[in-house]
């Protein structure tokens, strides 16, 4: 019987019920679960929450303000030291009913981060399907390695329990790596802080994952505070005071269905077109360029913007930039005519054909419409003012739209808030995260959450899909702290 020896803020639901499943005697896959531990070991657990992208979204990576809601919802990472030196990770599902492991030898866990390569890495974990899902949390112990120079004399068994689901477009993985990351810190004691955990975990993502994420999903996992909207300014990562929620006003999340992924081709595509934008409106403003030969990444002296698109002002754009900007351009001939982009997380393909004005556009007009977002949040809150907070969400939907980063599922749901209208007390709402599926983002006032069903209800019968309602928050992994367990 494991008990808690040691606690922080553990006043959560959820927390209970990982504890009663170590506990839980009888079938697989608790069997398996509880089984990996060794009762002589005091194990470490940490947990981290899903996020509600409210505004900012793919903007994110070129330098917007985001602002993001952690969610009631958290996954959790058990880890205990082991002296056999290997590395084992079990993984339930969301359900409970079933298992799946991972394992690597003391010599694999030990030449990850010494001799091997992101590259490699990455290549390692992509080679086969059923493992792909390990690198999320494997990842950890190179990226620490290579990063921080960490030394790990012995080996872990880690146990992961998540209630965030996946593509929905709340950030399972974010929830997954910073849960994990912050285990590994307390259990191997690495002193990193939960800004660095954030950043340690986009590169797990970004190079030994492969998915070209910004930062926001894991500073919202690692440094959110609950029923605030955590505002960072992705420049790269500088958090700003948070903003509380008024105690009339709610955001919701409600699943389109619609699987989202970061790591799609669409996603990806919207990403490499807005740095292809910043690259051009660096050769119309004459800024200084030096290309490299081995790859395609090229380096920008720019005093003025400080490399990120979302600097770059509305109106500047519109009098100086706009009409310069391709609407679509082949990588071929991108390259050809400018060497590459500031991204090292993605490639320009040539036999692509990549949109650029639409992603460029997004960037900058999102980033402004976020800070008008903020302003109005920190003010006295009153319909005329929810009213405006919902026609900026309308028109960050319709840019991800003209990004081609909507889809059936999330319009409708935009269209069904829309039309029940401020008189029924919805606001507005907005397509979150990468896009193309996944959840909508839904402000209105507290007392609308019967509106909200009925909405709901109405996609239902449309669709034949029962959306998920997401309500409520959670604190991130730093308010949230960390646990220990004993066999008593």
């Amino acid at each position: 019987m494991y008990r808690i020896v040691r606690s922080s803020n553990i006043n959560l639901p959820d927390v209970s019920e990982f504890n009663e499943i170590l506990n839980t005697p009888g079938q697989s896959p608790f069997v398996e679960a509880r089984d990996l531990f060794d009762a002589g070991r005091e194990i470490v657990v940490a947990r981290a929450p899903g996020r509600l992208d409210v505004m900012g979204g793919i903007a994110d990576y070129s330098g917007s303000l985001v602002l993001q809601l952690p969610i009631r919802e958290g996954t959790f990472a058990a880890l205990q030291r082991d002296a056999s030196r290997r590395v084992r990770i079990v993984s339930l599902a969301r359900d409970n009913s079933r298992a799946s492991a991972y394992e690597m030898s003391a010599t694999e866990f030990h030449g990850l981060g010494r001799s091997a390569t992101y590259e490699s890495l990455r290549a390692r974990f992509q080679a086969d399907p059923g493992t792909r899902w390990a690198a999320y949390v494997a990842g950890v112990f190179p990226v620490l390695m290579r990063e921080l120079n960490a030394d790990f004399p012995e080996g872990a068994r880690i146990l992961i329990w998540s209630r965030v689901p996946e593509g929905k477009g709340v950030s399972s993985s974010a929830a997954l790596e910073v849960a994990a990351m912050h285990a590994v810190c307390v259990a191997f004691e690495i002193p990193v802080g939960a800004q660095q955990i954030a950043l340690l975990c986009q590169k797990v993502e970004n190079y030994i994952v492969g998915a070209p994420c910004g930062v926001m999903d894991q500073m919202t996992a690692a440094c959110g505070e609950p029923d605030k909207l955590l505002a960072l300014l992705c420049q790269p990562a500088e958090l700003r005071e948070p903003i509380a929620v008024h105690e009339g006003v709610a955001f919701w999340g409600i699943d389109s269905g619609e699987r989202h992924a970061v790591a799609g081709d669409a996603y990806t595509s919207v990403r490499v077109g807005a740095f292809m934008g910043y690259r051009i409106i660096a050769e119309l403003a004459g800024l200084k360029v030096s290309r490299r030969d081995q790859d395609q990444t090229v380096v920008v002296d720019d005093p003025k913007w400080r490399g990120y698109l979302s600097n770059v002002s509305p109106s500047e754009f519109e009098q100086r930039f706009l009409r310069h900007i391709p609407e679509r351009v082949s990588g071929e001939e991108f390259l050809a005519r400018y060497g590459g982009t500031t991204d090292p997380a993605t490639r320009v393909i040539e036999s692509r054909s990549y949109a650029v004005r639409a992603p460029t556009e997004h960037a900058i007009r999102e980033h402004d419409r976020v800070r008008r977002f903020a302003e109005l949040l920190g003010a006295s809150i009153d319909d005329q003012r929810l009213k405006l907070l919902g026609e900026l969400m309308y028109q960050s939907h319709a840019s991800y739209s003209a990004c081609g980063l909507g889809s059936a599922g999330t319009d409708r749901l935009v269209s069904l808030v829309r039309e029940a209208g401020y008189e029924k007390g919805l606001f507005g709402a907005r397509v979150t995260g990468g896009g193309s599926g996944g959840t909508v983002a839904v402000v209105g006032r507290r007392d609308a959450g019967d509106v909200i069903s009925e909405l709901t209800s109405r996609y239902a019968d449309e669709t034949g899909y029962n959306p998920r309602v997401f309500s409520g928050s959670s604190p991130g992994s730093e308010a949230f702290g960390y646990y220990k367990l004993s066999c008593a």
